[in-house]
Order: C-alpha cells, then structure tokens, then sequence
C-alpha cells in the first residue's frame, strides 16, 4: 500500500509556503511500496523471536539487549543526513525488540515481573500509543511519513512506532493466550483486519490514517505468525524455536534490505510525488 497521496490530504501540513518552511531536512524514512510492508512484518516477526530467545532465562537480558541496540540504532538514525535503508531498518528491528520488551514486562507468563492481565496492557499501550499521535499532531500539525523531516518530528515518529510495537505486542498475545484463540486464529483475525485498511484506502479514506492503522496492525499479525513457527507444539507451534526464527528472520531482512539500499528502490529521493523531491 502507498500512500504518496498523503500530501495532499486536509491537516497534512500543507503546501506552498508552509511546505517550504517545514522542508528544513531531507526525507528520513522510506517511500511506501509493498517492500515496506515485508520488511515491516519481517521486523516484527524477528523482534517478538529474538526478545524470547533472549528472554528465555530472564527477561532483563532481552531489555538491557534491546534498550542498548535501540539507543546505538537511534544515534545512526539520527546522525544520518537522510534517509539511509540500512541505518532506519536496524532501528526498526532494535524497536521491535525493546517494544516486545515493554509488552512482555508486565506479563508473568512471559517472563514479566508484574502481573498485570493482558487486557489491561493492551488497553494502556492503547492510550499511550493514541498519546503519542495527539501529541505529534498538536505539536507537528501532521502524522504522514512523507514529513518527516526535522529532528522533532524524526522524534515524534520513532516514539511513536515504539508504542505501536509494544500495542502489537500485547494485542497479539491478548488474543493467541487471554482469549485462547491460539496462533493460527489469530494470524487469520489480524491478516482479516490488515484488510480494513486497505479496503478504506483503496475507498479514498484519509491515506494518513489508513497508513497507522495497517502499521500497527502489522505487529501482532508477524508476531502471531513467529510465535506459530517457532513455539513448541503443545502451545500450538510448529517447535522450529525462538533461536531458528530470529536467524531466518535476520536472514531475510539482511538480503531484503541490501537489495533496496543498492537498488535504492524506497529512497524517497526516487520518488518524484513525495516532499522530497518538491521543489523549495
């Protein structure tokens, strides 16, 4: 799903003259292409398998692992001038696990230290997640990618994904554990509501919205299916374990990303429609 159209829809921060003077900065994020939703739920799928394998004995390991990659991540990400494949990727992987993190905390059968019910993770990480947006859009007075373009707003965007790791995270485990749905049924829920998005978008609904909505809905949708390969076969897995997936996932989003950074095909730079390319 592309949302290029994004610019041009009411309260995504404008044209002409607004446009220029919140053009401080080059593009920081990918162009939109079906390559982005791959990685995406390849990234998610690798972060839920890599903080379990690290977690497996004690949870803190998977956070001091997460929290420190995250941080390394972040300084590159924002150290780099513009948009770079592999230095956004890394920070998206570093952010799946150090969001599945902040999820698991807080549940016992995860190795969490605090029993709070999934319900009532999910329900938060809800209302810090719907937090973050207000407060981007109050402060930015735009939630589309194709503006990310200050460090402010660079800053806005990575908290935020962080707490729609962390929402999937708890969402996917709510319905596979809480609900006992298991992991096939929830893949098929999830892969069910990715399509309400997209249904919306191809309608002309707000392209801004519908973008969110698919991202986070991402999150559960590749956790349930890592956790429906890698989990033993009494939970309802295929047994292939936490430490097989992470590695075919690293695989994966290893060969994936090397090919869009020498091919360049999500640069933002190739693409004429986007901000990036508009003349100042």
């Amino acid at each position: 799903m592309t949302t290029v159209a994004d610019r041009d829809v009411p309260g995504d921060a404008t044209s002409g003259s607004a446009r220029t003077k919140l053009a401080r900065g080059a593009l920081k994020v990918p162009e939109i292409t079906l390559v982005f939703w791959v990685i995406k739920l390849l990234t998610t799928g690798g972060g839920e398998a890599t903080n379990d394998f690290l977690g497996a004995s004690h949870l803190w390991v998977a956070g001091v692992f997460g929290a420190i990659g995250l941080a390394v991540a972040l300084v590159i990400q924002f150290r780099s001038p513009r948009y770079s494949a592999s230095s956004y990727w890394f920070a998206v992987a570093m952010v799946a696990v150090f969001g599945t993190f902040l999820a698991d905390l807080w549940n016992p059968p995860a190795g969490g230290y605090f029993n709070v019910p999934l319900p009532v993770t999910t329900v938060v990480a809800l209302v810090c997640t719907t937090a973050c947006f207000s407060l981007w859009y109050y402060k930015e007075r735009t939630l589309s990618i194709h503006e990310i373009n200050t460090p402010r707003r660079e800053g806005f965007y990575w908290f935020t994904i962080l707490c729609t790791f962390a929402l999937g995270t708890a969402a996917g485990d709510w319905t596979a554990f809480y609900l006992n749905l298991g992991f096939a049924t929830s893949i098929l829920y999830f892969a069910l509501a990715m399509c309400v998005p997209i249904v919306l978008w191809k309608l002309g609904i707000n392209p801004i919205i519908t973008f969110w909505m698919a991202y986070v809905l991402t999150r559960p949708l590749g956790a349930s299916i890592a956790d429906k390969f890698s989990k033993p076969a009494f939970l309802g897995g295929f047994n292939l374990g936490d430490d097989r997936v992470s590695a075919i996932a690293l695989a994966l989003i290893v060969g994936v990303v090397a090919w869009v950074a020498a091919t360049k095909w999500d640069d933002p730079e190739r693409h004429p429609l986007t901000p990036a390319a508009e003349p100042a």
